[in-house]
C-alpha cells in the first residue's frame, strides 16, 4: 500500500450511548479529506450504534461483532481494518483536545519513531479534572528504553491507548494481539521500547474519563498480581521475537 499522510481513528464501543455523541464531535471537527474513523461496536446492548449512525458521516466505518469480545480484541479488529498511515486509538468516553491530530502528525512527521504517547489530564463524571503528574509523560525520558520496560512491569507508566498514535509499519510487531494480554495499551508501549522507536510529548491530548467503577491496582488480589507479572514476561520474550519484523 502507498504510504499516505491521512490518519485512521480506531475506536471499540460497548454500551457507550451517554458519551459516545460527545467523543465523536471532538474528533470529527478535526479529520481531513481521506481520514477514516473505524468503530467495532463490541455487541452492544443500548443505542450507541443509533447514535453514531445519527451523525450519518461518510468518514465514519461501522463494524459490528457477532457476539462480545472485550475491548482488546475489539481493538485490535479496529487496527486491522484501518487504511491509513498514522493510527490513532480513542475510547468512547473521553474529550480530545482540539489540535490532537495535527500535532500527533507533526511529531510523527519530523521525528523517525514508530509510536508517540501524549499525556493527558483526567476528569470524573462530574466534569471535576484531575491534572496530576502521575498522567505526564517527559519527552527526556522518551529513550530510555529498559527503563521505560521497567515501569511498564511495576505500573507506574502512564501509556494509555487513547492517548496514543503509530505508523501502520508498526502493525508488523504489534498485531496480532496475544490472546493472553490483558491491556493492548501496555503491549504497544513496551513494543515500541523493545524496537527503541518510541517518543513521549509532553502536550495533553485528551480529557480521558475516570468512571466511579474502574478499578484501580491496589484492589487487585495478589493472584492476578502475579497473573500480570506471568503476562509481562511473555509479552516482553513474544515482542523480542517480533522486533525483527520492523
Amino acid at each position: 500500500m502507498e504510504k499516505n499522510n491521512s490518519v485512521s481513528i480506531c475506536m471499540a464501543v460497548y454500551n457507550g450511548e451517554k458519551y459516545i455523541q460527545g467523543q465523536l464531535i471532538s474528533i470529527l471537527d478535526q479529520l481531513d479529506e481521506g481520514d477514516e474513523v473505524i468503530i467495532v461496536n463490541d455487541f452492544s446492548k443500548d443505542n450507541t450504534v443509533d447514535i453514531i449512525k445519527s451523525f450519518q458521516h461518510p468518514q465514519i466505518k461501522i463494524f459490528e461483532n457477532e457476539k462480545n469480545m472485550g475491548h482488546v480484541k475489539s481493538f485490535e479488529k479496529a487496527i486491522a481494518l484501518s487504511q491509513n498511515e498514522f493510527i490513532f486509538l480513542s475510547d468512547q468516553d473521553d474529550l480530545w483536545m482540539p489540535s490532537k491530530i495535527k500535532f500527533f502528525k507533526d511529531y510523527l512527521d519530523k521525528n523517525n519513531v514508530q509510536l508517540v504517547s501524549s499525556s493527558f489530564i483526567c476528569f470524573d463524571n462530574d466534569y471535576n479534572i484531575n491534572n496530576d503528574k502521575i498522567y505526564k509523560l517527559d519527552r527526556n525520558t522518551s529513550d530510555k528504553y529498559f527503563e521505560n520496560i521497567i515501569r511498564i512491569f511495576l505500573g507506574n507508566i502512564p501509556y494509555f491507548g487513547c492517548a496514543m498514535a503509530f505508523r501502520r509499519d508498526f502493525l508488523k510487531v504489534i498485531l496480532p494481539f496475544p490472546d493472553y494480554i490483558e491491556a493492548h495499551d501496555l503491549w504497544i508501549g513496551m513494543a515500541s521500547n523493545i524496537i527503541k522507536s518510541n517518543l513521549h510529548i509532553e502536550e495533553n491530548s485528551i480529557l480521558h474519563r475516570i468512571h466511579n467503577a474502574n478499578a484501580t491496582t491496589s484492589k487487585r488480589s495478589i493472584i492476578k498480581k502475579i497473573n500480570s507479572r506471568y503476562i509481562f514476561l511473555k509479552s516482553y520474550i513474544e515482542l523480542n521475537k517480533r522486533k525483527k519484523n520492523i
